[in-house]
């Protein structure tokens, strides 16, 4: 679905989001406080009019101090009957905020089961900027899409399928390397992760804009990860359609920058290394010693830590072209869970003034990301004894930075190099975020670019 807003219209019903607490609106009367409505988060009082019918609502946002995003969604998740409303925001809410939540809530993924949305409709609030809160819903519509789509739809044919989608609808060019072709192209890591699969690996190359500085963007398209010889157990296999996360949400990024008009600016370069690590005669074997784009040998200690071995030669290639800017997204480490959960990614930057502009814009958009160091002091862990680097240190200490210090190595000759160590998947319902695939950290980038690239 497209997410939008609903057209104005004198015939909206009122909809008095108040938190808890507060003074209601003197339109209401005596009716909520005598059907006990105290604006507790997602509570409903219907308002009916002198003819028995509805004169509009009230929405409990909870306690103002809670720490709660899209609570603004809730609007989609309670009583409120379907129709138009037009939303009165309480007293220090954020327009835009409240207005990208409303859109949000729309989100069904309604693929295999049931029919689209079809609840309450909301104006967009005064004071927002409805377009740039469409491009961020849209591209995180996109997002969800790709990730909540199984990986018996969602295999590398698919995701280049998408792809090529959204290029040809935002007037990009895309350039697509697979099979063997990797190997002629000098891509020896992502062909050796992929090749086991029914489906081709490949690379995936989109281009947009054509001056100003240039930013790229490289997602792990991992579309299922067994573990390949290291397979996983069942239980850690339920979740690996979303191991393309990191591609899916660099595509819901490429759609908010094409939207917002991004392009008219700076130069965009989208890279997807796209596999499934799959078991078969033709599996990569753990004790491998690979040879990358870079000339870097790699020993491969684990086959489950085949994220980091695609993004190194499709870092590599990015870094060629000396952008200014170089940013990887990736579902890549469980220790990076293990340290902030499921909502919180954590992101690694060298430049202290990048790493502040995502700092600020992440909390002023809420979409929140966490600085973790590059440290220096972990080098040696991803330096083994016959290769140049391992893809799986012994000893399981701080896995999410020995990944990060690993992709650093091919990151070499951007300007500036950001690493987003994302989750991608909403593991309970959430005002805004069903439970499900989600996007994590596009927004944030989206908020701070005019400041990291004016």
């Amino acid at each position: 679905m497209i997410p939008d807003f609903a057209p104005d219209s004198a015939d909206a019903l009122p909809l008095w989001a108040v938190w808890k607490g507060d003074p209601l609106a003197d339109q209401a009367g005596p009716w909520p406080a005598a059907s006990g409505f105290s604006g507790k988060m997602a509570e409903i009082c219907l308002l009916p009019n002198a003819s028995g019918g509805l004169a509009g609502a009230f929405l409990g946002l909870g306690d103002r101090a809670q720490a709660s995003r899209h609570r603004f969604a809730l609007a989609h998740a309670t009583a409120l009957p379907p129709g138009t409303w037009r939303v009165a925001l309480p007293q220090g809410a954020d327009p835009n905020e409240a207005a990208l939540a409303l859109l949000l809530g729309q989100y069904r993924f309604c693929r295999y089961k049931g029919a689209p949305y079809a609840g309450p409709q909301f104006i967009c609030p005064e004071g927002a900027d409805p377009a740039r809160i469409r491009a961020q819903a849209a591209g995180e519509f996109l997002t969800r899409d790709l990730i909540n789509t199984p990986a018996n739809d969602m295999g590398p044919d698919d995701l280049e399928a998408a792809a090529r989608a959204l290029a040809d609808k935002i007037g990009a060019s895309i350039a697509v390397i697979a099979g063997t072709g990797l190997l002629d192209a000098d891509l020896p890591m992502i062909h050796a992760v992929g090749r086991a699969a029914e489906q081709a690996p490949r690379l995936i190359d989109i281009r947009l804009g054509d001056s100003g500085p240039r930013l790229t963007v490289v997602g792990k398209g991992v579309c299922f990860d067994t573990g390949g010889l290291d397979i996983k157990p069942s239980a850690s296999m339920l979740l690996m359609k979303k191991d393309m996360g990191g591609a899916a949400t660099a595509l819901g990024l490429l759609k908010m920058l094409a939207l917002t008009g991004a392009a008219d600016r700076m130069r965009i370069r989208v890279l997807l290394p796209v596999v499934e690590n799959s078991v078969s005669a033709g599996s990569f074997r753990p004790g491998d010693v690979l040879t990358s784009r870079k000339g870097l040998t790699v020993e491969v200690n684990n086959t489950d830590a085949e994220g980091r071995l695609i993004l190194a030669d499709a870092l590599t290639l990015g870094a060629e072209e000396a952008p200014d800017l170089m940013i990887s997204l990736a579902t890549l480490t469980g220790a990076a869970r293990v340290a902030l959960g499921p909502d919180l990614p954590p992101f690694y930057c060298d430049d202290d003034a990048t790493a502040d502009a995502l700092s600020r814009a992440a909390m002023a958009v809420r979409d929140p990301l966490w600085r973790m160091p590059f440290w220096d002091g972990y080098e040696s862990q991803i330096e083994p004894p016959i290769a140049d680097l391992d893809n799986a240190p012994s000893g399981g200490m701080a896995g999410s930075i020995t990944a990060a210090l690993f992709l650093r190595r091919f990151a070499q000759g951007a300007g500036r190099y950001v690493h987003m160590d994302i989750y991608g998947w909403q593991p309970v319902l959430a005002p805004g975020r069903p439970k499900g695939g989600v996007g994590q950290g596009a927004r944030a980038i989206l908020a701070a670019l005019p400041q990291i690239l004016p």
